[in-house]
């Protein structure tokens, strides 16, 4: 399993652990910093997002043995003695993410998925107080099921920023702890993620 080194020399990602890794990553770059949140190309990214991500997490269940969840469970104690080995020298191989790798893989899908689905719900208009055909036809009635569902959509909105904002963080903390395991174990854990050989 993950946690016990790899004996061979190199390990391999297949190709599509590594395109829905980088478009992914794209994905989240583009809606979190360079698309504005209320553009329609910000929606379509999302979706697509949303989309790579249910791939992936498909490809955990019946793709190849790096990467499916069996491979890289959720361990803290795992992860702790690997912190505790990088800061001792030890650098092990693994068959698929170290236990540390593992537990941010799965904080980062988590969080998307939470963005993902309160985005759906804004776009989707699940809060029904910006049809104003709608609301002229049942004025007094729908002045308190605007209220209600104005707070049920400000809510929403309130947890999808916070998780998009968590991701990002996520992202960054992610990207440095690879840049750091990488110097420390002297191997290019980014070119493994390009090309798919890993030294």
């Amino acid at each position: 399993m993950s946690e016990k080194p790899d004996e061979q020399n190199e390990r391999v990602w297949d190709p599509l652990v590594r395109l829905t890794h980088w478009t992914i990553a794209l994905a989240v770059v583009l809606n979190g910093f360079i698309i504005d949140e209320d553009a329609l190309a910000h929606i379509w990214i999302g979706y697509a997002a949303l989309s790579l991500l249910a791939l992936r997490l498909l490809w955990g269940l019946i793709g190849t043995e790096n990467a499916k969840f069996t491979s890289f469970p959720i361990s803290f104690s795992g992860a702790a003695r690997h912190v505790s080995g990088l800061m001792r020298g030890q650098h092990p191989k693994y068959k698929s993410h170290n236990p540390l790798g593992a537990l941010m893989v799965y904080a980062l899908w988590g969080t998307l998925l939470v963005v993902s689905a309160t985005g759906v719900m804004l776009e989707n208009e699940l809060f029904p107080e910006n049809d104003a055909e709608y609301s002229g036809q049942f004025e007094e009635e729908e002045e308190e099921e605007e209220d209600h569902d104005e707070g049920g959509e400000d809510l929403i909105e309130e947890i999808h920023e916070g998780a998009a904002n968590l991701l990002l963080l996520l992202a960054a903390l992610h990207v440095g702890g690879v840049i750091l395991e990488s110097r420390l174990s002297g191997r290019n854990l980014v070119r493994a993620m390009i090309s798919g050989p890993r030294s």
